[in-house]
């Protein structure tokens, strides 16, 4: 009898242990504009939250929002606003979405730093995109065919970069599709004539960054309203987020948090 007594303590403390582990485990997923902010956020939160579990991954904005409301994560990222079509469905599943707002961001338009091309107006990014201009020679630089390079369908940059640069009209139908930031800077850093869109976070030496209808992409012009490509980022939760998650949420809003959103190059909160 004791022997038996003494495995059933052992396995209560074992069946203790793992709902520990689970409720500290948080999983995070979706835009790879947020990952780098998310990633940097988690570790540094785990070093003073030793029983927080936090698994971070991207996947893109639709990913992460399909991924909260199938219940797989517990915090999904976003660089566009939810949909009215996910919300519906999420009203489907019972479920009550929160916004949270964890930093601005500005979708700079990239290209090959051997382009001639330093700024674009609004009408010639947009014709370029759509379609309807097909050589640099078109807007002012050197004859040469224009490489359209885009984020794929389940991006927020795609939706975001669709609604504010081309008014919701279709990207070219020759557009090379990448699934992050960094496979679009990578693209557009080897390919002459080649033309891209990014997250501020995303931008280096390896391209070049151009003027947008007048305005250089940067954190103050963000800020200030001026740039035309801003946005926000969101985190995600089903219903108002609770212990850990809502810890963690709490920290990226936080001025420490903020100053890892300004580190990766993003916009922090005023």
């Amino acid at each position: 009898m004791k022997r038996i007594l003494g495995i059933l303590t052992v396995l209560a403390s074992v069946i203790g242990f793992a709902t520990v582990s689970y409720a500290a485990k948080i999983v995070v997923e979706g835009s790879t504009t947020v990952l780098p902010i998310a990633q940097k956020a988690a570790e540094v939160f785990m070093q003073t939250h030793t029983d927080a579990d936090i698994s971070v991954r991207g996947g893109g904005s639709g990913v992460g929002i399909s991924s909260l409301l199938d219940g797989t994560c517990s915090i999904g990222d976003s660089s566009r606003p939810i949909k009215d079509s996910e919300l519906d469905k999420a009203r489907t599943y019972g479920k009550d979405i929160k916004a949270h707002v964890i930093a601005m961001d500005g979708i700079a338009v990239i290209v090959n730093s051997a382009n001639s091309i330093s700024a674009l107006t609004k009408k010639q990014l947009k014709d370029i995109f759509t379609g309807k201009v097909s050589d640099w020679s078109e807007v002012g630089g050197t004859a040469g065919k224009i490489v359209a390079v885009s984020r794929d369908s389940s991006s927020g940059t795609f939706e975001a970069f669709g609604t504010l640069a081309l008014g919701g009209q279709k990207v070219r139908s020759d557009a090379v599709m990448q699934a992050s930031n960094q496979a679009v800077a990578s693209t557009v850093e080897r390919t002459p004539g080649a033309i891209g869109y990014v997250g501020l976070g995303f931008l280096s030496s390896s391209v070049k960054a151009l003027d947008f209808a007048g305005i250089t992409p940067s954190k103050e012009m963000v800020l200030s309203g001026k740039y035309a490509l801003g946005r926000p980022l969101f985190m995600y939760t089903n219903g108002e987020p609770q212990g850990l998650v809502k810890d963690f949420i709490d920290f990226v809003k936080s001025p420490e948090g903020q100053k890892i959103v300004d580190q990766e190059g993003f916009v922090a909160l005023k």
